[in-house]
């Protein structure tokens, strides 16, 4: 998914009605704001050798993009740089007259509906938004997984699934485990049918439970699973020790703990190891950030746990996964600290999206 991206927004103008709409804009958003030489204001970016290069350029580095301009022109440059709904940015595009603001592309993950209603209701104009889910007033599985930065198995067959089964009016239930509970008015779940327990389901033809675990109870009914990233792991190990070790002590850990693999939201050690290979290829396999901290911020939290001399003498801190641990989940630890083969590994839950 694009959440990666920076916050900033690339607004592209070919106008000079475009220009005098987009400086209305930029005072109430974040955007990056490109433009013709000839139509260049302060402030504003030259397109870099053409509207299209640009475009492209801009396409894999914003989280949206939006257009001043007509609809076809728009189609016509993006249609080369379309992947599918989990990595493009959201594509937005207005009349220069601020009359509509349509909804083109990566309405739910990319956040195109939600920018789309923004910049309407800016501007006074007529929001277009198309998606089956928005235009019949339910709630979509990719928006609810967007807002709680989850995942799941077979991601995109899910979702197809799920909404095509809201729209169709089926009954599909949606169950919150433990902590996200109370967080649950919190999100859009129009459409869903509320689940309290899993030991007493209403009549329902398809069941969507929000759990970090890794199994659930079987059901007579088709179960998915929305597994929002929250698990962090701090993680210490001796220099050079092999991806296949880290990776299988870590999928240890989290089994212990009855952790999906997919609740893991980043990993994180001392800034020391920066460069140790099997982090950083564990942190790219497993599509998380690789969090670094340095001597001094785990020192201030090492009292919290047992320390090792060694440690102390080879890194300058005498505790690393721990401490590391801590920070990242903001001191919710669980479990015990795996020691084993060079390796420690400590599970924390981060409460925050």
């Amino acid at each position: 998914m694009n959440t990666a991206k920076p916050e900033a927004i690339a607004l592209f103008c070919l106008t000079p009605g475009g220009v005098a709409l987009a400086q209305r804009l930029r005072a109430a958003l974040p955007l990056v704001c490109f433009t013709s030489e000839k139509l260049l204001q302060p402030g504003f970016i030259p397109f870099g050798g053409s509207f299209a290069r640009t475009v492209a350029q801009a396409f894999s580095q914003y989280p949206a993009l939006v257009f001043i301009a007509a609809t076809g022109i728009v189609v016509r440059v993006i249609a080369p740089l379309l992947n599918d709904k989990l990595h493009d940015p959201a594509v937005v595009v207005m009349d220069e007259r601020a009359e509509h603001v349509i909804s083109l592309l990566s309405g739910h993950l990319g956040g195109a509906n939600d920018l789309t209603r923004q910049l309407a209701a800016l501007l006074g104009a007529d929001p277009v938004i198309t998606t089956a889910t928005d235009v019949n007033q339910l709630a979509a599985l990719d928006t609810l997984a967007a807002k709680l930065d989850a995942s799941m198995q077979d991601f995109r067959q899910a979702v197809k699934t799920v909404n095509q089964m809201l729209v169709s009016q089926q009954r599909v239930g949606l169950w919150w485990d433990g902590d996200f509970a109370p967080q649950a008015h919190e999100y859009d779940t129009r459409g869903f049918i509320p689940v309290a327990s899993l030991d007493a389901l209403p009549e329902l033809d398809a069941l969507v439970c929000v759990t970090l675990r890794d199994a659930l109870p079987a059901q007579a009914i088709p179960l998915f699973k929305l597994v929002p990233k929250r698990v962090v792991a701090g993680i210490g190990c001796r220099r050079n020790t092999s991806l296949q070790i880290v990776a299988e002590l870590l999928d240890q850990q989290l089994a212990e703990n009855h952790f999906d693999p997919l609740a893991l939201r980043a990993i994180g050690s001392v800034t020391l190891k920066q460069d140790e290979a099997a982090l950083l290829a564990l942190a790219k396999e497993r599509q998380v950030p690789f969090r670094l901290f340095s001597v001094d911020q785990l020192s201030e939290h090492e009292q919290r746990f047992p320390v090792s001399a060694f440690v102390r003498e080879t890194l300058g801190v005498g505790s690393v996964s721990q401490p590391a641990a801590w920070l990242l989940s903001h001191g919710r630890l669980v479990g015990h600290t795996l020691k084993t083969q060079g390796v420690t590994i400590t599970l924390g839950v981060s409460d925050r999206c």
